[in-house]
C-alpha cells in the first residue's frame, strides 16, 4: 500500500460478508488498529513500520507482565509454604509437654497395691526382627492354648501378674506378658520406638516364635495395651491370632468411650498436630519428641516406670484414626471386660460401640475400677472361664 492508503481504508464502513472476506477488509482492520499489524515487513511505510513496532513492543510487554505475575505468584506461594513450615517446626520443637506430677487424677492406683503377695516371675527374652532382645514373663499351664497379654501406659508387665496367674492356674491358657519396647526395667530407649508400628512387628515376632507350640493363640491387653491389640488386628502382615481379650481398652480420643477428665495424662496437643502434618508429607525426623506424660503417684514409682512417650510410641499403642476399621478387624472370638467404675473410659459406651462394629462379647463388672479389671477376682475368673470355654 502507498503511504497515505490508510486514509481511504480506515473510513470504510462496509460490514457485508463480501467485504469482510476481502483484502480491503483486512487492510481496514490493520489500518484502523482493530488487529495487531504483525511484525514489520520490507517496504512498509513509516506509519506501518511504527504500528508493527508498537505491536511487537506490546506483545513483549504483555508476555513480560505475564511472566512477572507468574513469578510473583510462585514466590508468594513459596514464601507462604516456607512460613507455614517454619511455624509448624517451631511448634514441634519448642512446645513443651507438661512434666508428670504426683497427682494421678481419678485413677485408683490403690487397686494395684492389693495384688497377691507372690510377685511376677522373672524376665526371659526373645529376639525381634531388628536383632533387639526384648523381655517377657511366662505363666505356665497345662493348656494347649496361649494368651499374649500386653500392659498399658506408664508401667510394664509386672502389674498384670494377678490376672495372668489366675488364667494359668486354672489351665485356661499359658500366659505371656511382654515388656513392650521402650518399657520396663531393661528398656534401652525408654519411652520411644524406632518407628510407628514397631510394636506390632515386635508382637508379631513373639507370636510367631511361641505359636507353633499351641493350638489357639489369643492376644490381649489392658488399657493402652488393649489399644495396641486393636491396632494389631487392623494392621497388615501381622501374625495370625485366634481371638482377643481386651480389658478396659483405649480406643481413640474421638470414640464415645473416651473421657478427658481422668487427669492421668498430659497431652501436648500442638506438638501432636504438628507432627501429624509433618508425617503426612513424610517428615519423621522429630518423631522422637515426647508428646504425652503420665501422672503416676510418687509412692507407685520404683524407677522402672515410663512417664513420657514419644510420638512414635504413643501412636503405636493406639488404634488408627479410622478406629472403626481396626475394631471391625477383630476376630469373632473377642472378649471385652470393663469396670462399671472405670475412671479413664466411659464403660457404658463400650457395648453400643462394639456391637456396631464387632461380634465381641462385652462384660461390664460392677464395682470394678480401671485397674480393678486386672486385680479383682471376679473379672480375672471371668477371663479364665471364657478362655477355657466354660463361660
Amino acid at each position: 500500500m502507498s503511504t497515505d492508503s490508510c486514509a481511504g481504508v480506515t473510513g470504510a464502513d462496509d460490514r457485508s460478508p463480501e467485504f469482510r472476506r476481502s483484502r480491503g477488509h483486512r487492510e481496514w482492520r490493520r489500518c484502523s488498529g482493530s488487529e495487531d499489524p504483525g511484525p514489520p515487513r520490507a517496504g512498509d511505510s513509516p506509519q506501518q513500520f511504527g504500528g508493527a513496532l508498537t505491536g511487537a513492543v506490546r506483545r513483549a510487554y504483555d508476555a513480560g507482565q505475564m511472566k512477572k505475575s507468574i513469578l510473583i505468584s510462585g514466590v508468594s506461594v513459596s514464601a507462604s509454604a516456607i512460613a507455614f513450615c517454619l511455624v509448624v517446626t517451631g511448634i514441634v520443637v519448642f512446645s513443651g509437654t507438661d512434666p508428670p506430677d504426683g497427682d494421678s487424677g481419678t485413677l485408683a492406683f490403690g487397686d494395684l497395691a492389693s495384688e497377691p503377695a507372690a510377685g511376677p516371675p522373672g524376665l526371659r527374652s526373645y529376639t525381634a526382627r531388628d536383632g533387639t532382645d526384648l523381655p517377657y514373663r511366662t505363666y505356665p499351664s497345662d493348656s494347649d492354648d496361649a494368651l499374649v497379654l500386653l500392659h498399658g501406659s506408664g508401667y510394664h508387665s509386672a502389674y498384670l501378674a494377678p490376672l495372668a496367674r489366675t488364667v494359668a492356674d486354672q489351665d485356661a491358657a499359658t500366659v505371656y506378658t511382654p515388656d513392650l519396647r521402650g518399657h520396663g526395667p531393661q528398656a534401652e530407649n525408654r519411652g520411644d520406638v524406632d518407628y510407628v508400628g514397631q510394636l506390632e512387628d515386635d508382637v508379631s515376632d513373639f507370636i510367631r516364635e511361641i505359636g507353633p507350640e499351641y493350638g489357639d493363640v489369643f492376644l490381649g491387653g489392658h488399657s493402652s495395651g488393649g489399644g495396641t491389640a486393636i491396632r494389631f488386628a487392623g494392621g497388615s502382615g501381622n501374625a495370625a491370632v485366634d481371638g482377643y481379650v481386651l480389658l478396659a481398652p483405649y480406643i481413640h480420643h474421638e470414640s464415645p468411650t473416651y473421657r478427658a477428665d481422668s487427669g492421668w495424662s498430659n497431652v501436648n496437643v500442638p506438638r501432636i498436630a504438628g507432627l501429624q502434618m509433618m508425617n503426612t508429607v513424610g517428615i519423621t525426623a522429630f518423631n522422637d519428641r515426647d508428646v504425652i506424660s503420665f501422672n503416676m503417684p510418687a509412692e507407685m514409682r520404683d524407677g522402672t516406670e515410663t512417664l513420657s512417650y514419644s510420638y512414635d510410641l504413643q501412636t503405636s499403642m493406639h488404634p488408627r484414626d479410622d478406629y472403626e476399621k481396626d475394631l471391625a478387624a477383630l476376630a469373632d472370638a473377642t472378649l471385652v471386660v470393663a469396670g462399671a467404675d472405670d475412671e479413664s473410659f466411659r464403660a457404658d459406651a463400650y457395648r453400643p460401640l462394639l456391637d456396631e462394629h464387632t461380634s465381641a462379647e462385652v462384660r461390664i463388672v460392677d464395682g470394678a475400677s480401671h485397674f480393678g479389671v486386672v486385680t479383682r477376682e471376679e473379672p480375672r475368673r471371668a477371663v479364665a472361664r471364657w478362655l477355657g470355654g466354660t463361660g
